[in-house]
């Protein structure tokens, strides 16, 4: 019982600094928007035949992403990239980093701590796992940067690493070069 206790006392000071060192809420709420973005791309790459579930709808563009964030997904979709489609700036899945993948196999989450306002929660899963190439088995990091607004967390960059060159591609600075043409 003692030990209870003292785990208890230790989570509402933790929380207490968290709160008073002017972070994000707790590590379950931080991974919030990131869990919800994440079991839609799940089912939309499952076996299952569902229907697509658009990451960026209205509604979770307006809960789930910064106004910074939003402000350039809506730059960009005026630049659609498959001309029948006329919503999406991307021909591509921004979290899978791709056009083709499996369904999602071994799927982790981690939100690290707040750091000048921003928490990191990086998540990483096989995307390939049901084909015969070489790299099938190679995982796949996306790190997806949380800030606080209105009270609680919201999105504000998709982070993804590129394969070849290990460099990190930010998804708010690609929505502002095709806002810009490019």
């Amino acid at each position: 019982m003692k030990t209870i206790a003292v785990v208890i006392a230790s989570l509402i000071a933790f929380s207490g600094i968290s709160h008073a060192a002017g972070g994000i809420g707790d590590a379950a709420d931080i991974t919030a928007p990131v869990k919800e973005i994440m079991e839609a791309t799940r089912s939309n790459w499952a076996d299952n035949n569902s229907d697509w579930t658009d990451i960026f709808d209205a509604s979770r563009l307006d809960h789930l992403y910064s106004r910074d964030f939003v402000a350039k997904y809506q730059a960009a979709a005026q630049f659609p990239a498959i001309d029948d489609d006329g919503i999406s700036p991307f021909d591509y899945d921004v979290i899978v980093n791709g056009q083709d993948a499996c369904p999602l196999e071994d799927l982790t989450m981690a939100a690290a701590p707040v750091v000048d306002g921003v928490a990191e929660v990086t998540v990483r899963f096989k995307k390939s796992a049901c084909s015969d190439a070489p790299d099938a088995k190679d995982y796949t990091t996306v790190r997806f940067e949380v800030v606080e607004e209105g009270g609680k967390p919201v999105i504000d960059d998709i982070v993804t690493e590129n394969i070849e060159t290990q460099a990190r591609d930010s998804l708010k600075t690609t929505m502002a070069l095709i806002a810009k043409g490019q």
